[in-house]
């Protein structure tokens, strides 16, 4: 089972120390959220009860690639994803260069996590169409594949039109492609073209398990290996080694934690809420309580 750190909200100036504490820890992947501004959405939010962020104008959302290299600058084994990147918020070949930049930079220790947005209002101030996001964002998997191959590339498709021309730097090895999301369309885009899986909520074992079905079938579906799929799951249980091994059991190959938010009243009380200092000691505990556990 991987442990991925789920690192939203985080603020800026604690990401690269953290970064050093989750390797040292024993996380494989540490993830950060990716927002460019905000504002009074009209757009509803998907994972509320209201519609409303659960954030506010004072959170941080650093820019996704920028803290991926600082933290790859300081680490020598970890991971790093966003969960997610909304890629067709952006032009394709921004994107590439960023991600390409910042798979090079860390020795190909990125993993790329995408989903298409839920912020009409973001798109509209990159001049990109909100309407169009998931059918770009299904030609802009491929195309963005080939251009990390290196070499001169064309594609002539619907929504990108381009070469022949090359990018450099590229990765020395492919960057995995993890989609998250689980709506129809989001679960068929991940069996379709993807790597991997990561949820974007926190599952319950029954909701997981429709999850899980869901991909079994897409992937028969597309003619791909029932093993084609990383499954990255937050799980909605208190963690425990045996637990994990279950869910292991059933397909999840990694799980997203963030121990701080479990911490106890009397951690909070002596390291202060929201500090460097109990993200350490939570990640600390967690490591000897159920990592340690679960490679024995």
């Amino acid at each position: 089972m991987q442990f991925w750190l789920g690192a939203s909200f985080v603020p800026t100036d604690q990401f690269t120390e953290l970064a050093r504490v989750a390797e040292r820890c024993g996380i494989h992947t540490l993830t950060l959220s990716d927002h460019i501004f905000y504002a009074d959405f009209d757009s509803p939010y998907p994972y509320s009860d209201t519609g409303a962020p659960r954030w506010n104008a004072d959170t941080h959302w650093p820019d996704v690639w920028v803290t991926i290299g600082a933290m790859a600058a300081v680490t020598s084994t970890l991971r790093f994803a966003p969960n997610v990147y909304i890629a067709p918020a952006r032009d394709l070949f921004t994107v590439a260069k960023q991600v390409s930049t910042a798979a090079v930079l860390s020795g190909d220790r990125v993993t790329f996590g995408v989903g298409v947005g839920w912020c009409k209002e973001e798109f509209l101030q990159t001049g990109q169409d909100f309407h169009t996001r998931g059918r770009r964002l299904d030609e802009m998997i491929p195309a963005l594949r080939r251009l990390w191959a290196g070499g001169t590339v064309e594609h002539h498709g619907t929504h990108f039109d381009f070469g022949p021309l090359s990018i450099c730097p590229v990765p020395a090895a492919p960057v995995p492609f993890f989609v998250g999301g689980d709506s129809e369309a989001a679960l068929r885009r991940a069996a379709r073209l993807g790597d991997g899986w990561i949820g974007n909520r926190i599952y319950t074992e029954e909701q997981l398990d429709a999850v899980l079905a869901d991909l079994r079938r897409y992937l028969q579906e597309y003619g791909r290996p029932q093993d084609a799929l990383e499954i990255i799951a937050p799980l909605a249980v208190m963690p425990d080694a045996d637990t994990y091994r279950r869910f292991a059991d059933k397909g999840v190959t990694g799980t997203m934690a963030a121990p701080w938010w479990l911490a106890t009243p009397q951690e909070k009380e002596r390291y202060g809420k929201a500090t460097l200092a109990l993200k350490t000691a939570t990640l600390e505990r967690f490591a000897e309580e159920v990592i340690a556990k679960l490679d024995r």
